[in-house]
């Protein structure tokens, strides 16, 4: 039981910090000229999104598949440093410049990739995952208007779905990318001598023959573009940690492990309509009082609704069983934004998007 409230309270806390930052960061990005597409309303946008999904699973895989993984994780690595430089240059200062460039901001971001390449240690990996989450999610919340929004979260969801239940080459791809020592997941530590670099990765994905964890591949460019989530559940093929036979042994304890991971998309990609209601504001629904955060009760439904989703799929996830993160995050973001939004007096068919439409 300590272990699973270890498990909880740390997962929780970590999606509220890449939550928070998202909402620090809608502004400033969008002062910043970080928006980056014509017009934010058009839903093919989610389309595209999709489709940059798919390519970069299909080259990732190939990249495992022809033993080129340092390739790989130069990409993964460059791509975490460059998003954190869009994250320092509307955090840090530019006390000092060189050629209308944020030198802070700069050796910042190096930092970050000297530190995830010398010493990728569990709080390291977790540090940079939370500024690369917010940083993705601010920027994908201020492109992706509402309609957008939850065009790709439910199209996400059923992709997750797919790829951890039905053909599971999501499962390949997390085995392979968990072994980059990158920020692709999060890593909750479940006892006080824990350590990541020695650990050899998960227990279910070192053998491939388990069915535990999901791939979820958000095709942002960014270290959980493409990333292997791994919930690190446990368990055996049948996904079931309870075996039918009364003489067999006990299934092993899902917690009976050192460190709980989950992947940085499951908190990213929710959290896209977290800063996309506070930055599009349905319905003109005002701020919340809070110094440096973007908060509309619309974002606050989908901030609760969100972490309900993930209490409900670490329950899922300690029992035994692997379960595809998205649908459950992802229902959850969607079915607190529509609550918040009608809270706020919001029309539904304004909350959603489609208002233009009818």
């Amino acid at each position: 039981m300590k272990r699973a409230a270890v498990a909880a309270v740390a997962t929780l806390s970590l999606f509220v910090l890449v939550q928070l930052g998202a909402l620090a960061l809608v502004q400033p990005f969008m002062d910043a000229g970080y928006q980056t597409v014509e017009d934010p309303s058009d839903p093919t946008n989610s389309l595209l999104y999709l489709g940059a999904i798919l390519v970069a699973t299909v080259v990732m895989l190939a990249a495992m598949r022809f033993g080129v993984d340092r390739l790989l994780q130069g990409l993964i690595l460059f791509a975490a440093v460059f998003l954190s430089f869009y994250v320092f240059t509307v955090v840090i200062p530019p006390v000092v410049t060189v050629a209308g460039g944020n030198v802070p901001a700069v050796v910042a971001a190096l930092a970050l990739g000297v530190g995830l390449v010398a010493y990728p240690e569990w709080y390291v990996i977790d540090a940079a995952g939370v500024v690369m989450g917010a940083g993705a999610a601010g920027l994908f919340g201020i492109s992706f208007g509402l309609l957008p929004a939850i065009v790709l979260l439910v199209v996400l969801a059923v992709y997750d779905a797919i790829s951890v239940y039905g053909t599971e080459h999501m499962l390949t791809l997390a085995s392979g990318v968990m072994d980059l020592s990158l920020p692709v997941v999060l890593v909750v530590p479940l006892t006080a001598s824990y350590s990541f670099l020695e650990d050899s990765g998960p227990e279910t994905l070192d053998d491939g023959d388990s069915d535990d964890g999901e791939g979820n591949d958000d095709g942002d460019g960014d270290s959980d573009d493409g990333e292997g989530n791994d919930d690190g559940d446990g368990d055996s093929d049948d996904g079931d940690g309870d075996s039918d036979d009364p003489d067999a042994p006990d299934a092993e304890d899902p917690l009976d492990r050192d460190a709980f991971f989950i992947g940085l998309g499951d908190a990213v990609i929710p959290t896209i309509l977290v800063a996309s209601a506070a930055f599009f504001r349905p319905g003109g629904a005002p701020l919340f009082d809070v110094p440096g955060l973007a908060v509309t009760l619309p974002a606050l439904g989908a901030m609760v609704g969100t972490l309900a989703g993930l209490l409900v799929l670490l329950w899922m996830v300690l029992k035994g069983r692997a379960h595809a993160g998205l649908p459950l995050l992802n229902g959850g973001a969607i079915a607190g934004y529509l609550l918040g939004a009608v809270l706020a007096g919001v029309a539904l068919v304004e909350a959603v998007g489609v208002a233009p439409y009818v």
